[in-house]
């Protein structure tokens, strides 16, 4: 599934960046934990299959809440009343009257009061990680201490998002010593809120208490708790459930604070089953297939010097060559978004032929193309095919320059004996995908 595109809701005199992705039969408002940026979670391969199969049973509607990621910055501390308005205005912009509220984190609190608040626009409540105090109390006396938070808070603002392989293990220790997740969590971080803006709403998030406003839920709830988690401890999870009327209670055997990092085939069967009345039979249809991505070199600067008109003719005749080819070598258009084209292959050698086919005949109309393949593993996702191979497909496909039809290892060694030839370019890492990858330029 190609990103969501962003778009905006008004909340207040604050704009709030949301996207819509998948088309099940019912709503699901995901809310985020403490920070967030709808965009780049998109470019972590856990996070966006994780993201995808919700999507394969739900219209998942997400957003950055007030003062993180795309939506607008806010002075002083934005409210948790304030942030649960966000939500309204989001549904209210997709034009949902009812949906069900999935929240994680700090992002379970917004949905908890919404759902005490709005009874009637909530189908149902489910939270990962989620609490209902943040501040320890003789009567809450798990939680960190006042002392322990406004720590935190200056220690972030005096050393930013310093975030490594050791620090990883407190949110996601089943990834601890991982530097390349650890890499992207701190750009993550870095593009979802500034050191001071993150630590003015760590500092609000201390003085969350919800408790009151458990025996108040009225929807159908589940809570889902990691028994390790460092952050959340499993006694917050506990308490939600018995304070909760009629709440079913998961545990997990992990430490992981993020949800969407391990343990994916329970939690999100958990959910669904919980939304639906029923997990499917298998939980994914995988299958083996290679994924292509193609896309235009330079066609800003193209199009800025063509004008609207004869860009848009250039665009079309280059679709018509590209779906001509798809349709001689079976390949299966995924999707096409601007000059770029996603589609799949029920062998690697036609979609590299397929790549080589579609460049040649370009050059003709002046258009120079990079493509990127990939064979692996997939999944059926809301109509479409995706999975971890058509990222590391993707991500290939970045690294092609002009003219080149660049393909992992794995679909050099399916094609041997093809005719095809392919010259070594050597290791590169692949943004958000573990491990070095070798990749080989196509003849």
């Amino acid at each position: 599934m190609a990103a969501p595109e962003t778009r905006y809701a008004r909340s207040g005199d604050v704009n709030i960046a949301f996207n819509v992705f998948g088309s099940g039969p019912f709503d699901l408002v995901y809310v985020p934990g403490w920070v967030s940026n709808i965009e780049m979670m998109w470019q972590n391969p856990r996070f966006a299959t994780s993201l995808e199969r919700l999507a394969a049973f739900a219209r998942v509607i997400s957003f950055d809440k007030r003062g993180t990621g795309l939506s607008d910055r806010v002075t002083g501390y934005p409210t948790l009343e304030q942030r649960m308005d966000d939500v309204r205005a989001v549904m209210d912009a997709v034009g949902t009257e009812r949906a069900a509220l999935f929240g994680h984190s700090e992002g379970a609190g917004m949905c908890i009061l919404f759902a005490g608040t709005y009874p009637d626009r909530t189908r149902a409540l489910v939270t990962y990680g989620g609490f209902a105090k943040r501040m320890r109390t003789d009567d809450y006396p798990w939680a960190p201490t006042l002392e322990a938070r406004i720590a935190a808070a200056e220690q972030l603002e005096r050393g930013g998002w310093a975030i490594g392989p050791d620090d990883l293990s407190f949110y996601a220790p089943s990834l601890a010593g991982d530097a390349q997740m650890a890499r992207w969590l701190a750009s993550y971080f870095r593009q979802s809120a500034s050191p001071g803006a993150a630590a003015q709403m760590l500092r609000m998030n201390t003085y969350v208490d919800l408790r009151a406003v458990l025996p108040t839920i009225g929807v159908p709830t589940l809570i889902l708790q990691a028994i390790d988690d460092r952050d959340v401890d499993v006694r917050d999870g506990r308490y939600l459930a018995e304070h909760i009327l009629g709440a079913k209670y998961v545990e997990l055997p992990s430490g992981d604070h993020m949800w969407w990092v391990s343990h994916q085939d329970e939690i999100i069967g958990e959910i669904q089953e919980f939304l639906t009345g029923a997990r499917p039979v298998a939980e994914v249809d995988r299958f083996l297939t290679t994924a292509l991505f193609t896309d235009i070199v330079g066609s800003t600067a193209k199009a800025a010097n063509l004008g609207d008109l004869r860009w848009r003719e250039l665009i079309e005749r280059h679709h018509a060559v590209v779906r001509d080819e798809l349709k001689r070598h079976r390949g299966v258009e995924q999707d096409t978004a601007g000059d770029g084209f996603y589609a799949t292959f029920d062998g690697p050698a036609r979609a590299v032929r397929c790549a080589l086919a579609v460049r040649d005949r370009v050059r003709e109309l002046g258009i120079e193309i990079r493509a990127g393949a990939h064979t692996g593993e997939c999944e059926q996702i809301a109509g479409k095919v995706g999975g971890l191979a058509t990222i590391i497909g993707a991500r290939i496909g970045g690294l092609a320059e002009p003219g080149e039809v660049l393909a992992s290892s794995t679909v050099r060694d399916l094609t041997a004996g093809s005719g095809l030839r392919f010259d070594d370019r050597g290791e590169h890492q692949l943004k958000g995908v573990p491990g070095e990858w070798r990749l080989f330029a196509a003849s």
